[in-house]
């Protein structure tokens, strides 16, 4: 019980108190804005075909209202999601509600690949934020270093071209902080000294397969904070390729580990993660699954327990993007 009482007391050093009634409590970026640490995706995944999904209800618009009144305080979306109305549908449901103000909650968006020119990046942020019936964002990401002509074929722009872009839009108060995604740290360092401006995120792949502890402790040591996609990676089994590594939701390591904390193994999963130093933003448009998710803030993980979580990490990528291989901006090569 002391273990657990001084691991929190320290994983509260490097946190700090919002001011609104949400679950997560926020760190403070390199830019001196505040994000929560703890976020609700909105990615709606593909089909069996391979195309991506489409918004055929109003599911995220409830699931947005559902996470709000369950402490939420950070939303992730996109614009090659499609859901950036329905998020801005939800929130401003909330706030007419008098449930929160636009400044008590934190909006992720980002710019597809198909606007990277440096004249096209405000532009596509001013759309986003016409989707979304919004002034402003918090955070705006590059969604990929590569860039296309169409939603996936590739031209060659330069991302450093698009970040001056990402630059220009914060500057004119469009987003509060700029970062990126899917971004490699040669691809990070790049962009710091051509340009001298730190992202305030990298946003990436980040499950028990996946860790990436390299790349984690390089952003430690800029400042720059993390957000993790994917968080369960292949842990549920409808969700798990022939070939993933283990574990499963069902692994009975993970199933006594969680029983002994009285909490489920996808909220042991993610627990693991935001000690990482992870913001993840878990998908669900399950009001139960969305409450669960964020109820991770009243335990800490033992250190004999964070040995066998590490141990899973075996480099498996599921978001490879295996068409931009010999792109010369592909992320993925190391």
């Amino acid at each position: 019980m002391l273990y657990v009482i001084l691991l929190l007391c320290l994983q509260s050093v490097r946190y700090v108190a919002t001011g609104s009634p949400g679950l997560a409590p926020a760190v403070r970026l390199n830019d001196g804005n505040l994000m929560p640490t703890f976020g609700l995706g909105t990615w709606l995944g593909v089909t069996p075909e391979g195309l991506l999904a489409e918004v055929q209800d109003d599911s995220i618009e409830k699931a947005v209202e559902d996470a709000i009144d369950v402490g939420y305080r950070h939303i992730d979306t996109a614009a090659l999601y499609n859901t950036e109305p329905q998020v801005g549908r939800g929130i401003h449901k909330k706030i007419a509600d008098g449930a929160l103000t636009r400044e008590e909650i934190f909006v992720t968006t980002k710019l597809w690949n198909d606007q990277h020119a440096k004249e096209k990046v405000v532009p596509a942020l001013k759309h986003s934020l016409q989707q979304l019936n919004m002034s402003y964002v918090d955070l705006y990401l590059i969604h990929f270093p590569v860039g296309t002509i169409s939603k996936f074929t590739p031209d060659l722009t330069d991302y450093l071209e698009t970040w001056y872009g990402m630059i220009k839009a914060q500057k004119q108060g469009l987003t509060r902080s700029i970062g990126v995604s899917n971004f490699n740290q040669d691809m990070i360092e790049r962009l710091v000294r051509e340009t001298g401006v730190v992202p305030a995120v990298l946003q990436v792949e980040i499950h028990l397969n996946l860790q990436q502890p390299s790349l984690l402790e390089f952003c430690r040591q800029r400042g720059i904070a993390v957000m993790g996609y994917t968080p369960f990676g292949p842990l549920f089994p409808g969700k798990a390729s022939p070939g993933a590594p283990p574990p499963r939701v069902d692994d009975p390591a993970l199933v006594e580990m969680a029983r002994k904390y009285k909490k489920t193994v996808p909220q042991v999963v993610l627990r693991y993660l935001y000690e990482l130093g992870v913001v993840p933003i878990p998908k669900s448009v399950k009001r139960s699954r969305i409450q669960q998710n964020i109820e991770i803030f009243d335990f800490a993980i033992e250190e004999a327990d964070k040995r066998l979580l590490r141990s899973y990490d075996a480099n498996y990528r599921l978001t490879s993007m295996p068409f931009w291989k010999n792109h010369p901006y592909y992320p993925f090569h190391s």
